[in-house]
C-alpha cells in the first residue's frame, strides 16, 4: 500500500509588507491555497522564533504578535489568529520520545508565520501549531531533527518552513523593488540546482564552507534553518514544484516550492 504524505511547503516569505500587497509573490501563495486540500493542520517552523532547545505552541489559541517595527500603519490591522489543536499537539510532542519538545503554554505565532498563511488559507480556519528552531544547532543536526519529523505528513500535518534563502538585510537596495545582486542570483540558483538534484550535503554544508555568495546571501541562519526541515520531511516519491522564484530589494529571494507525491 502507497503511503499519503500531506505536502509540505517551503515559503520565502520576503517582507513583512507583503502581507498587505498584491502582487505576483503573493499572487501566487493565493492561488496555491485555492488549489491545495486543507490539511488537519499545519506544522510552522518560521525563521522568527529561535530558541535554546524546541519548543511548540500549546495554548488553544496562541496570540498573533507584530513583532517588527516601521512599517506602515496598515499591517498592524491585519488579523490572523487561527487555533491550535489538541490532538495535533499530541501527536507532534509524541515525537518527543526521540526530539526532547517542551510545551510552550506562552508562546505566541510571529509573523512568519501568519504574513505567509494570511494569503494561503485566509479564513485561518486551518488549525496551526509552530516549533521553535533550536539556535544551538547546525545545519546537519536540524536536518536529522527535521528527518524525525517525516511521520507527522503521514498524520495529515502539513511542515512549512518560512525564511528566505537569501536574506542580507545589511545589503537591502531600496531602489531595486523586484530586482538582485548577482551574488544573490548566483547563491539562488545554486540552491535551486541542490533542491532539484537532492544535493543534501550542498544545503547542509557549514556556513565557514560556502562560497563567497552563499555567505553574502545567509549572513545569519535563522532565514536559511527552515529550509532544512522541509526538506528533512522530503520523501522520495515527492515531487518539487517551485511556488515562485524571484527577489526583492537586491538581497533578498523569495524562492517557494512545493513538494507533493
Amino acid at each position: 500500500m502507497t503511503t499519503a504524505y500531506t505536502p509540505a511547503l517551503f515559503i520565502g516569505h520576503g517582507s513583512p509588507e507583503n502581507v498587505v500587497l498584491d502582487n505576483t509573490f503573493t499572487q501566487s501563495l493565493r492561488q496555491l491555497g485555492q488549489q491545495l486540500a486543507k490539511p488537519r493542520a499545519i506544522l510552522m517552523i518560521s525563521a522568527h522564533w529561535l530558541s535554546r532547545g524546541s519548543y511548540l505552541t500549546t495554548a488553544p489559541k496562541p496570540k498573533q504578535v507584530f513583532d517588527f517595527y516601521g512599517f506602515p500603519d496598515a499591517l498592524y490591522q491585519v488579523h490572523y489568529q487561527p487555533s491550535t489543536d489538541a490532538g495535533v499537539i499530541a501527536d507532534i510532542l509524541a515525537v518527543g520520545d526521540i526530539i526532547p519538545i517542551t510545551a510552550d503554554d506562552d508562546a505566541e505565532f510571529d509573523h512568519g508565520m501568519w504574513t505567509v498563511l494570511k494569503h494561503l488559507f485566509p479564513a485561518a480556519d486551518v488549525p496551526v501549531v509552530q516549533l521553535s528552531i533550536d539556535s544551538s544547532l547546525n545545519r546537519q543536526q536540524h536536518f536529522a531533527l527535521a528527518k524525525k519529523l517525516q511521520s507527522l505528513r503521514t498524520m495529515g500535518i502539513m511542515v512549512i518552513g518560512s525564511g528566505n534563502i537569501v536574506h542580507n538585510l545589511g545589503q537591502l537596495d531600496w531602489h531595486n523593488r523586484h530586482g538582485a545582486f548577482d551574488w544573490a542570483v548566483r547563491f539562488d540558483e545554486q540552491i535551486k540546482t541542490a533542491l532539484m538534484t537532492g544535493d543534501v550535503d550542498f544545503i547542509t554544508q557549514a556556513r565557514t564552507a560556502m562560497t563567497s555568495d552563499g555567505r553574502l546571501s545567509v549572513p545569519t541562519e535563522d532565514h536559511y534553518w527552515p529550509l532544512l526541515y522541509v526538506e528533512g520531511v522530503r520523501q522520495p516519491s515527492d515531487q518539487l514544484e517551485w511556488i515562485y522564484e524571484g527577489y526583492e530589494y537586491g538581497s533578498i529571494s523569495l524562492r517557494s516550492y512545493l513538494l507533493r507525491s
